[in-house]
C-alpha cells in the first residue's frame, strides 16, 4: 500500500460536481493498493494513521493527534500512486491491483479506520474525482508498506 496523508484544515471531493465525502480539520488519505495488499498491511496503516501526533499542542509541538482534535479522515482512492514513468512519458500502471483485488481492500481499510471512532469519508472507488483542500501547514506524509 501507498498512502499519502495530507493534514488539512478541511477536505471534499467531488464527483461530477457533487460533493461526495468532506470534513473538517484532519487528514486527506490518497490510497494506493499493490498486488500484493494484505488485511495485515491494512491494519498496521490503520494503527500508524490513526495514532500519529502531527497537530500542535499549546507550545507549538506536534503532539497532538486526529482524535485529540476531533478530527476526521477523508479517503480517496489513487491508483496512480503506482504509476511508473522509468520508461516513456505515458505512466504505467502495472504494479497498481486490478480493481477486483483493489476495491475490497480499499474498503476494508475505510472500515478498519472507521472502527477506531474517528469519522471517516470516502470517495467512489474507481471514479473520476476533484478533491478540494485547505493544506494546514506542510504537513505531508507517504507510507508504503
Amino acid at each position: 500500500m501507498r498512502i499519502v496523508l495530507q493534514k488539512v484544515n478541511r477536505a471534499a471531493v467531488s464527483i461530477d460536481d457533487e460533493v461526495v465525502g468532506k470534513i473538517k480539520q484532519g487528514y486527506l488519505l490518497l490510497v494506493g493498493i499493490a498486488p500484493d495488499d494484505t488485511e495485515e498491511k491494512l491494519d498496521y496503516l490503520v494503527h500508524k494513521i490513526t495514532n500519529l501526533r502531527i497537530f500542535e499542542d499549546e507550545n507549538g509541538k506536534m503532539n497532538k493527534g486526529l482524535r485529540d482534535v476531533n478530527g476526521a479522515i477523508l479517503s480517496v482512492s489513487q491508483f496512480t500512486l503506482y504509476a511508473d514513468t522509468k520508461h516513456g512519458n505515458r505512466p504505467g500502471f502495472s504494479q497498481a491491483a486490478r480493481p477486483e483485488i483493489a476495491e475490497p481492500l480499499y474498503n476494508l481499510f475505510n472500515q478498519k479506520l472507521a472502527a477506531t471512532g474517528i469519522p471517516v469519508e470516502t470517495g467512489h472507488f474507481g471514479a473520476m474525482m476533484k478533491i478540494d483542500l485547505e493544506n494546514d501547514g506542510p504537513t505531508t506524509i507517504i507510507y508504503e508498506r
